[in-house]
């Protein structure tokens, strides 16, 4: 029997152990896809204690706390300290069994403190003060962190209008990890309101050193920033839409619809796609003169919550599922930059399980032969980065597409302390991968290139894909 957090932790075969131990645990990890604050980086951040680092901003345990009856003063609140919020958590924890925060928590405990004690009321006290008094010394550092876990890549997610000072700062005093900006030009799409749009874009403005009064120029300045990007070493980009646009446009329509935003009138609903779909269909030829990659990550509904919303604002708890197709629109809009010769590398996730199998089947309509894995599904994210949605994207890619050729897992987190999500989508390739082996699914014999294959998946694919 397996020890619970132990070295064969969630490999359940022979094959399995093999598989994780010799080729996948000692690989470095790349993560290509992350919300790390990067002054905190670039600064070298010490954290106060451990309910700093583990609890602020992860709003992942914010809604395990709330589900748990734990009130609003102890997960955000401004008048409790912050071991009456880890207590709460402690308390949370032990409701949360069979939730991936239980795995998490206590791999981040014995991956990163080396503490292997079970995390309930009881124990919180001791395992409070001993990790906040490891946080005290310099070897528990933001960089040291990162060092720790054997990252050697990590992109952060960076507006155009961001003047990457942090990046620049890293790149002079480099500290053995190597940290890149992801160009995210959401906020340029979002003319729904345009009082917020038009002081957007005297952000954008000021970045690019232009005035921009048509959409000429915004496409102008944008490109000013995406070579910027690109001087700054980003190789990536990603968009977090609802789903994708592809509405028919003329690049009349474009002009009209932002000069009508521009001057402060609100966009009809038609204008407001023909615009996004337009623009979309910009930025994404921009990365391909540019040779980076395009992620899109599709199926949010956001700030579901006004009462929440309007007490603690964006990415707090309160976003969720949607349920908008993407097939129809997918498809034209990869046609489109198909037809144009500008269809760069691209990575898909979708939100909603519903779409596992449609953006795997998507992305490999669009493969053209001149790149291993051009179009690819992306690992399982934000609600689906558990066990099960892990599984069944590991499933659906592997029967519709190439599993040998995916870039393997990111974090998509805030948390320095993150890190051993990396390890469990490892485990959990190893033992599907293992499963398969010992039921004769797959050959013991080929053993040398299977361990290859996971070691690739762990690393080597993603180091070579995105040329890191």
């Amino acid at each position: 029997m397996n020890k619970f957090m132990g070295s064969n932790f969630m490999l359940d075969n022979d094959t399995a152990i093999e598989l994780y131990h010799n080729y996948a645990a000692k690989q470095p990890i790349i993560d290509y896809h992350c919300h790390l604050v990067p002054q905190m980086i670039a600064e070298n951040y010490q954290f106060r204690n451990l309910s700093e680092i583990w609890l602020g901003g992860d709003h992942y345990k914010w809604r395990a706390m709330r589900g748990n009856g734990v009130p609003e003063a102890y997960i955000t609140g401004k008048e409790t300290s912050d071991y009456e919020k880890f207590e709460k958590w402690a308390d949370t924890l032990q409701h949360a069994m069979r939730n991936p925060l239980y795995h998490w928590t206590h791999l981040e405990l014995s991956r990163i403190f080396g503490v292997d004690k079970v995390l309930n009321p009881h124990t919180a006290r001791e395992i409070y003060d001993e990790c906040t008094a490891m946080l005290q010394t310099e070897e528990f550092r933001a960089q040291a962190i990162m060092k720790k876990c054997n990252v050697e890549v990590v992109c952060t997610t960076d507006d155009p209008v961001d003047t990457l000072a942090y990046h620049k700062q890293i790149k002079e005093k480099p500290f053995g990890v190597k940290v890149l900006p992801t160009w995210r030009p959401d906020k340029a799409m979002a003319i729904e309101n345009p009082a917020n749009y038009n002081a957007y874009l005297t952000n954008l403005e000021a970045a690019a050193d232009m005035t921009i009064s048509s959409y000429g120029d915004l496409i102008a300045a944008l490109k000013k920033r995406h070579d910027f990007f690109a001087e700054m070493g980003c190789k990536l980009s990603d968009h977090g839409l609802e789903t994708f646009y592809a509405e028919d446009y003329t690049a009349d329509d474009l002009h009209r619809i932002f000069a009508k935003v521009r001057s402060g009138k609100a966009p009809s609903q038609e204008e407001l796609l023909q615009f996004r779909s337009g623009l979309l269909f910009d930025l994404a030829v921009m990365d391909h003169e540019s040779n980076w990659t395009q992620q899109f990550h599709i199926g949010p509904i956001r700030n579901n919550n006004t009462k929440m919303f309007n007490l603690l604002g964006p990415d707090t708890g309160f976003d969720g599922i949607h349920d908008v197709p993407c097939a129809a629109a997918g498809y034209k809009f990869f046609d489109r930059l198909t037809q144009a010769d500008s269809l760069t590398k691209t990575i898909l996730y979708n939100l909603n399980p519903k779409d596992t199998e449609v953006l795997a089947v998507m992305a490999y309509t669009f493969n053209d032969g001149s790149i291993a894995g051009q179009m690819q599904l992306g690992s399982g994210w934000w609600f689906l980065d558990q066990e099960d949605g892990m599984r069944k994207q590991i499933n659906a890619l592997s029967a519709l597409g190439l599993l040998s050729r995916f870039v393997g897992m990111l974090t998509d987190s805030r948390s320095f302390l993150s890190y051993p999500r990396h390890e469990y989508f490892r485990r959990i390739l190893c033992n599907i991968i293992g499963e398969d082996v010992e039921r004769g699914k797959l050959p013991k014999s080929e053993m040398p290139f299977i361990g290859q294959m996971v070691a690739d998946i762990s690393y080597g694919n993603a180091k070579k894909f995105f040329e890191f």
